[in-house]
């Protein structure tokens, strides 16, 4: 396909990629501070999560969409945003994503109810779904030099475990000083800074526009996504044989069919599934699916072990987070030098290694403290996964048609949303399965009240100050020991997931290739930059 030209950018080769925006590294910076408030709001909520259920008095099924309406919906409309992008204007999307966000955090903050914060939550979600694919696919364009742009995804990447990993922290630290809301309320200058910022600065690009975008298709996956997504995480909640979860599932795996079926029919598909049959791009989203998979088992339990295992307060628990971000920031911005001197392969498998080291270092966390071991578990995570996702994604990124930029990113934040859908069903059904069963039987407690204990820490807590004296301190006691088994059970399934990822990185080209997709040589791309080889999709 061939492509908008940026504004201010050259047509000039060098060393087979068109020359880079004079203004690319600003660029960098306004999307990595768009990417980063995006990355935050993912995880902020979970430290806000008591605060809320104190003033709005949600019901256990709304406190669940409260937590989950905002993954849910930027999940399933990632490929939506990410073609129109491709179609309509990447900037242009971006920008109304932006507007969007801040709409929707000034709702979510003044929230008098749990449904119109749901409703944000998952207006919030719209927004973020706008904002992710247009972030990577905007530096998929304005960064073509390989090398410049491994770089810059280094940064990119960076910044997204770091906002994920601040979440906790920015939203501790808001909760000492002032009420639940301010964690919303917070988004609201900075998308006003960005949308002028932008605006000025960012350039607008696209595809060629050839061809119809298939507005039925995008939806299909959409509805698919959302319902698939939710089947999972339902069944990851205990919710594995219900109807409701049976007919989520059904729905979703239908459409997702019809989906894939129609792209493989239409003349100009918004997503190539012959993509994923190129080891650059296929194993690359493999490997983002299995890491993130495995590292859900951490953070289903990482919060609940510090808060209420180890009694620490959510800024207490942000600041034991802390070395996991810096890291994180680490590995980013080595990540370019290392991946051009031992290629992606390699790279892709020595992270796995090392953050399977880091998950296996952290099964010896025990009902007492052990601060040292956790600082040097997650200073091991945070460089690891980022090694790992950093190169996973340069890959995908690398092997994609700049013209598909958008479908691209859209795929691989999509696999990464996936990814944390199965771990939590996967691994939360693991956790359950050793937590739940060791409060029955307890002496002295009712049925009911061992099986309300049973469903989390928290409500076993709940249910010990109910009970009082002797009995509450057996029931927190067992509840405590249930939760560190099951954890490090979780933490040993995600060990072997993460050594089972470096097996499949095995697939990944060797070496970078200098020009043209990953593993595909300079020669087979015609001088304009269309692609005489099979189109393809790619990256986050």
């Amino acid at each position: 396909m061939s492509e908008t030209p940026l504004p201010g950018s050259t047509v000039r080769e060098r060393d087979g990629a068109l020359g880079g925006h004079p203004r690319r590294w600003t660029v960098l910076v306004v999307l990595c501070v768009s990417l980063l408030v995006v990355a935050i709001d993912a995880t902020v909520l979970h430290v806000a999560v008591p605060a809320v259920s104190e003033e709005l008095r949600p019901g256990g099924i709304e406190l669940l969409w409260i937590v989950d309406a905002y993954p849910l919906v930027c999940a399933s409309l990632l490929i939506l945003f990410g073609t129109l992008g491709d179609r309509a204007g990447r900037r242009r999307v971006l920008l109304l994503g932006y507007a969007c966000f801040g709409v929707a955090s000034a709702v979510a903050a003044y929230a008098p109810s749990a449904g119109v914060l749901i409703g944000a939550r998952a207006l919030l979600g719209v927004g973020g779904a706008m904002i992710m694919p247009a972030t990577l696919s905007i530096l998929r364009h304005v960064f073509p030099d390989r090398r410049e742009r491994a770089f810059a995804i280094g940064v990119w990447s960076a910044v997204a475990a770091v906002g994920a990993a601040l979440g906790p922290l920015v939203g501790g630290l808001l909760l000492e000083h002032f009420w639940w809301g301010s964690v919303f309320l917070v988004n609201i200058p900075l998308m006003v800074v960005c949308l002028p910022v932008a605006r000025a600065l960012l350039p607008e690009s696209a595809g060629d526009g050839s061809g119809p975008w298939d507005v039925a298709g995008a939806l299909t996956a959409a509805v698919g996504l959302f319902s698939v997504i939710l089947a999972l995480k339902r069944i990851g909640a205990g919710d594995l044989f219900t109807p409701g979860t049976a007919l989520a599932a059904l729905v979703g795996v239908a459409l997702l069919t019809l989906f894939a079926r129609r792209q493989r029919r239409a003349s100009h598909p918004i997503i190539d599934l012959t993509a994923f049959a190129r080891p650059a791009f296929g194993t690359s989203v493999g490997c983002i699916v299995l890491t993130v998979l495995a590292l859900v088992g951490l953070a289903l339990v990482a919060a609940q072990y510090l808060q209420l295992v180890l009694g620490l307060s959510p800024l207490e628990t942000g600041l034991r987070l802390l070395p996991l971000s810096l890291a994180a920031i680490a590995a980013g911005l080595v990540g370019s030098r290392l991946l051009h001197r031992v290629g992606p392969r390699l790279m892709v498998v020595l992270g796995f290694c090392l953050t399977a080291l880091a998950v296996l270092l952290l099964v010896g966390l025990g009902e007492q403290d052990r601060p040292v071991l956790m600082t040097l578990g997650f200073v091991l995570l945070g460089f690891g996964l980022e090694t790992t996702l950093f190169a996973a994604y340069e890959s995908m990124l690398s092997d994609a048609p700049a013209a598909e930029a958008g479908s691209a990113a859209a795929v691989g934040e999509t696999a990464y949303q996936f990814g944390a859908g199965i771990g939590i069903a996967l691994l939360g059904s693991l956790m359950n399965a050793v937590y739940g069963p060791a409060l029955r039987g307890l002496a002295g407690v009712s049925t009911a009240d061992a099986e309300a204990a049973g469903h989390s820490l928290g409500e076993a807590y709940t249910v010990a100050d109910r009970l009082g004296g002797v009995r509450a301190e057996a029931v927190r006691d067992a509840a405590r020991e249930a939760f560190v088994q099951g954890m490090r059970l979780t933490l040993v399934a995600s060990a072997a997931l993460l050594l089972l990822g470096a097996v499949a990185a095995c697939r990944l080209p060797r070496r970078l290739c200098a020009a043209g997709r990953s593993g595909l040589p300079a020669q087979g791309r015609e001088a304009d930059g269309r692609s005489l080889l099979p189109s393809g999709i790619t990256r986050p």
